[in-house]
């Protein structure tokens, strides 16, 4: 068997962008590949390679997708192994970390809390990955990840600041032990239960042992049998009656892995009497959101069922329509910078990456991995954070590529809710665009036409937007973000 380097090699010279079929033999590497198994020769170039391997089914894809570790490194794994074929035949492969660990280390190469942060092999090929003891894990096409959806048409519960508590900074809850705090602090977990709690259980411990069935892409299901595996609990609260288990996140997410509530909560139901309340919980824009779920059947997996969704913010003070109609007034317009005009619909997605940097510098790498965002949408995100003049970049010691907050995109994620929000409407609104628009749409009392958004556009002198279908499709950023700030408003 090739040693790991070759492996890595091999891999790192199918994605170098100036290889082609005739470099990969030369080195040594065409004993893992038929000729006959490339689509097309020609394709095999610059930024276009892909390889097939394993039965011509894991794909090595085009290198502007395959760019992490983990990505680079589970390719290998998948090639040395035969991963692929193996789950074909029998439906699942369980890999050890002592093997994976020959690549990278298994923490890093194994933490996939989002369905965005799986490695490109893994999502091309419908495949999830979990532990099932110390040191094991079993790869399969398991249905492991459940979409959350946000009721928008819930009206929070404002919570009433503590006064009394000189340690509680409410203007700087970016951390989810800090909001989990915050949140306990403020009458919020009671509030959940029913009852008053307490903090009895956090951390990681073993699972214990126990099995379950899960769902299959195939939707049949297989039993997976578990044994003192890891499992982490960010917080236990204990009532007379109940035991609540929260996995919190410091950010809106699309997804979660249900791992991440399941093994802790068969591990607590078998150990205590008492109910034992699943809870997924979000910080995002200020706003709590918490997720009560059921497992209707505690030994499937796939059961997870929502009880309710309860939304809580901290003595909202209200941003009213003359609020942003003062900033309109009198906000000054800045020059276009020369960076790329933002293409990040979301907003509020944009924030949660401010949150993320209020804590700690971060890498692109790091941001994909550890957090529910893509490495498109970490792209966009920065992107838009760095138009606003509120995020830069820089090089560490030790030559990796960080993302900041500028001095002044911290002081704006210092401020309380109301100030941070209207600085984060001026932030906006200093470029013509997106004020011109604003102004379009009070003036009409609607929103303006993308058309209308595209003369704007035109006026402005953006960076680097030329072609019409750019305008066309940057337009919806503007469009978006107006929505933004017009959903501020508290009548």
């Amino acid at each position: 068997m090739t040693s790991e380097v070759n492996f890595k090699k091999f891999v790192e010279a199918c994605l170098k962008e100036d290889s082609t079929i005739k470099d990969i033999e030369e080195r040594g590497f065409y004993a893992f590949q038929n000729t006959s198994n490339f689509k097309n020769k020609e394709e095999i170039k610059s930024k276009k390679y892909y390889a097939q391997i394993l039965n011509k089914s894991c794909f090595i894809a085009a290198s502007d997708e395959i760019k992490s570790k983990n990505d680079i490194n589970w390719v290998s794994l998948f090639v040395q192994h035969d991963i692929l074929k193996k789950v074909n035949e029998n439906g699942s492969f369980i890999i050890k970390s002592k093997q994976i660990n020959e690549f990278r280390e298994s923490r890093l190469m194994t933490k996939f809390d989002h369905s965005t942060n799986l490695p490109t092999v893994f999502k091309k090929n419908l495949l999830s990955i979990l532990p099932i003891k110390r040191g094991d894990y079993i790869i399969a096409r398991f249905e492991a990840y459940q979409k959350l959806e946000y009721d928008k048409g819930i009206n929070p519960i404002p919570i009433t600041k503590r006064g009394d508590l000189e340690s509680l900074d409410y203007r700087n809850i970016y951390s989810e032990s800090a909001s989990l705090n915050c949140a306990f602090a403020s009458g919020i977990i009671q509030d959940i239960i029913g009852e008053e709690c307490v903090l009895t259980v956090s951390g990681r411990m073993s699972s214990k042992s126990f099995s379950f069935k899960i769902k299959e892409s195939e939707k049949n299901s297989v039993e997976i049998n578990v044994e003192n595996s890891q499992c982490e609990i960010d917080a236990g609260f204990e009532s007379e009656s109940k035991l609540a288990l929260i996995e919190a996140k410091n950010m809106s997410c699309e997804d979660f892995l249900i791992r991440q509530i399941y093994y802790p909560f068969r591990l607590w139901k078998e150990k205590i009497s008492k109910q034992v309340v699943p809870i997924f919980m979000t910080y995002s824009n200020d706003k709590f959101s918490f997720f009560i779920y059921e497992f209707k059947d505690p030994n499937n997996y796939n059961s997870l069922s929502l009880v309710e969704q309860k939304d809580y913010v901290i003595s909202p003070d209200p941003i009213n329509l003359e609020d942003i109609k003062k900033t309109l007034s009198e906000v000054k317009v800045v020059n276009e910078p020369k960076v790329p005009f933002p293409q990040a619909d979301k907003f509020s997605r944009v924030i949660d990456l401010f949150s993320l940097l209020v804590e700690n510098d971060l890498s692109k790498e790091d941001i994909t991995q550890k957090y529910d965002f893509d490495e498109r949408q970490t792209d966009y995100y920065f992107n838009a954070g760095k138009y606003l003049g509120l995020i830069e970049k820089y090089v560490d010691g030790a030559g990796v590529i960080r993302l900041r907050l500028t001095d002044k995109g911290r002081q704006v994620m210092m401020k309380n809710h109301k100030e941070k929000n209207l600085a984060l409407v001026n932030c906006i609104l200093e470029h013509k665009p997106f004020k011109l628009a604003l102004e379009y749409h009070f003036g009409k009392s609607e929103p303006a036409p993308k058309e209308k958004i595209v003369e704007f556009m035109k006026q402005s002198q953006l960076y680097k937007v030329g072609s019409a279908s750019t305008y066309f499709r940057r337009s919806q950023t503007i469009r978006k973000w107006g929505e933004w700030i017009i959903d501020l408003i508290e009548e």
